[in-house]
């Protein structure tokens, strides 16, 4: 029984990074009304936070293969929670953003720091059942965040939705203190400060760009400038990535199964773009609780899916597990156009809970000695701009035409991907 405490200090820090992703978007009333804040300054409130994560994922993997996860993990719970203290106690809003960008900083440590902590703590049919269950309360935590947000914005006020992770917060550190005693062997080599520098700038540049275009200006001049400074900066980034002890070694992606994984993450997160959007109308149409309760059925039904998905997912090739889910989610789109949400959202849930653990098994295993926290950067870097990409284009469909474009623009991106997912392929080495 002891070999899963570290499985529950991991889930404990991750289950918390992401309720706080999502748990926001139902208060986002509630604190306009307080603070007087306007919508342009209410929606950095959420984007700030995607900002910050986008920027520092890839940096926060590679700190934690050279100062080790454990260390990096602790490290962010100390700032998320103390970060989260400052957002409740915020006296205007922007204060209340500035402390959200110091949380996302937490949480950028918390999301990668705890994946690279598992594939490096577990092994064969442990590490299956580990990355089932991690996956399980991340979809758990995701979808939690509209429930849990709508419940104490209503009966407790929008503070709350941050008071209560600061408790948990210092639970899960002293807990993991005493569940992981040692961190694992530390990479060596330099931390890449240039690389660092040029991906900050070209992610937050496309960040913020998409962000402007999601919302009705791309042909706004700094929707313009944003994107062309990130575009440059991406090429900066690539060659400044060509030198030893890189940021992000671009060697990984010859490797046809771990550049289809990536592939796979990106489009997989299109679907949860969608939900997005499916959330907001519920915020429109219905209180703050039924809003989050009307969510329950993607929570369920990829909880359930992940943690069935456990016992065989040592057995299952990744390419195939990998496909089913990102195709079901696609099926889950258009069930939620014909059906209505309750199904659909159970159907999307389940596709939610077969390709999450199978991404994470396929990066884990293709993860080279010593950098397990770069590929948990990767993957979740590649999640959040997926995710961010995916909200600003399916925006374009949602301002058209309401909710039904944007199941048929995400449905068409996931069965593509997920066709292709399935095509077998010659696996190459992956350097070390």
């Amino acid at each position: 029984m002891r070999k899963w405490w570290p499985l529950l200090a991991i889930c404990a820090g991750s289950f918390l990074f992401l309720l706080d992703t999502t748990v926001v978007k139902v208060a986002l009333p509630r604190i306009g009304a307080d603070l007087s804040a306007s919508v342009g300054q209410l929606q950095w409130v959420p984007d700030v936070y995607t900002l910050v994560l986008a920027v520092l994922m890839l940096a926060a993997g590679s700190l934690a293969d050279r100062w080790g996860p454990r260390r990096v993990f602790l490290a962010g719970l100390a700032v998320f929670g103390s970060a989260s203290l400052a957002c409740g106690l915020a006296p205007d809003i922007g204060t209340l953003i500035t402390a959200r960008g110091v949380q996302a900083v937490g949480g950028a440590a918390l999301a990668v720091t705890g994946f690279a902590l598992l594939a490096a703590g577990y092994e064969g049919r442990s590490r299956g059942t580990a990355i089932s269950v991690f996956f399980a309360v991340n979809g758990l935590g995701a979808a939690a965040g509209p429930v849990v947000g709508g419940v104490l914005t209503e009966y407790f006020g929008w503070a709350a939705i941050f008071f209560v992770t600061v408790p948990l917060a210092l639970l899960t550190m002293a807990f993991t203190v005493f569940a992981i005693g040692r961190d694992t062997p530390v990479r060596g080599g330099r931390f890449d400060f240039a690389g660092a520098a040029w991906f900050a700038v070209a992610a937050a540049s496309l960040v913020h760009g998409l962000t402007l275009g999601g919302s009705g200006r791309w042909t706004s001049p700094v929707t313009i400038g944003a994107l062309a400074v990130s575009v440059l900066a991406f090429v900066a980034f690539g060659l400044v990535e060509r030198r030893p002890d890189p940021l992000l070694d671009l060697r990984l992606f010859r490797d046809g199964g771990f550049a289809t994984v990536v592939a796979c993450a990106a489009a997989s997160t299109v679907t949860f773009a969608a939900l997005v959007y499916v959330s907001l109308w519920l915020a429109l149409s219905l209180s703050p609780v039924e809003a989050g309760l009307a969510m329950a059925p993607l929570a369920v039904a990829s909880f359930l899916t992940s943690t069935f998905l456990g016992k065989v997912l040592h057995r299952l090739p990744p390419r195939v597990l990998l496909g089913t889910g990102v195709l079901l989610g696609a099926v889950g789109c258009l069930v939620l156009l014909v059906a209505g949400i309750p199904i659909g959202l159970a159907v999307t849930g389940i596709g939610v809970g077969i390709a999450g653990p199978a991404t994470g098994a396929a990066i884990a295993s293709a993860a080279p000695p010593g950098r397990a926290g770069m590929a948990a950067g990767i993957l979740t870097t590649t999640r959040q701009f997926g995710q961010t990409l995916g909200v600003a284009v399916l925006g374009i469909a949602y301002q058209a035409g309401g909710l039904t474009p944007v199941y048929v623009v995400a449905a068409a991106c996931g069965g593509v991907t997920g066709l292709l997912a399935l095509l077998p392929r010659e696996q190459a080495r992956v350097p070390a």
